[in-house]
């Protein structure tokens, strides 16, 4: 989730009262802004390694993957993210090649072997076989991403009404709510039925 803005509003917000609505400043201040790359466990329904930032880089996001794997280094992880490039980088290959004890050559990247194109990276990272495998949603879908849902709540619950006066602020409210969720966290039920569309 890219872009959390830290915006502080210039005037106290008015409660409600009787016969009077609760009345928000629309001006603010901006303080700077925040990446967060979270992992939603669909079994507990947990936010597992949560990494905040400034960025949402490659280096980052091979960087989180490391954390949440040194989590349970010895677990085989599975994991669903959606078609974004930097989930499908030579770095995450290497890490993972690396993670698994692979020590067959990876080729170069842009030229030879499984680091030459997107698409070789995504069926190395995909293969079943190894303990660490990422599967990718098709494009327009992220509905099918669990971590989506939780960004929605997380918008709705903390960031869409708050007022945060710095970038500090805005990562301990999020770390703090991260905590709360986790204590009474349930995972996910779905409803969808999956009935047809008619013609």
């Amino acid at each position: 989730m890219t872009g959390i803005q830290a915006l502080e509003r210039i005037a106290r917000t008015k409660p409600m009262q009787p016969g009077l609505e609760e009345r928000r400043e629309f001006e603010y201040k901006r303080h700077g802004t925040l990446s967060l790359i979270a992992n939603f466990d669909v079994v507990s329904g947990q936010i597992v390694a949560p990494s905040l930032g400034p960025r949402r880089t490659e280096a980052d996001f091979v960087a989180h993957i490391a954390q949440t794997i040194d989590t349970d280094p010895d677990a085989v992880w599975l994991f669903v993210t959606d078609q974004l490039n930097t989930h499908q980088s030579a770095s995450l290959v290497r890490l993972v090649a690396a993670r698994c004890g692979l020590s067959h050559e990876l080729g170069e990247k842009g030229k030879t072997g499984v680091l030459q194109s997107l698409a070789s990276r995504a069926a190395f990272l995909s293969d079943p076989n190894h303990r660490i495998q990422f599967v990718y949603v098709p494009k327009h879908t992220s509905w099918l991403n669990q971590i989506e849902m939780w960004f929605s709540i997380l918008v709705r619950r903390v960031i869409k009404r708050g007022n945060f006066s710095s970038v500090e602020a805005l990562r301990e409210r999020i770390l703090a709510f991260i905590a709360y969720f986790n204590r009474t966290a349930k995972p996910f039920r779905w409803t969808y039925t999956g009935r047809p569309l008619s013609m």
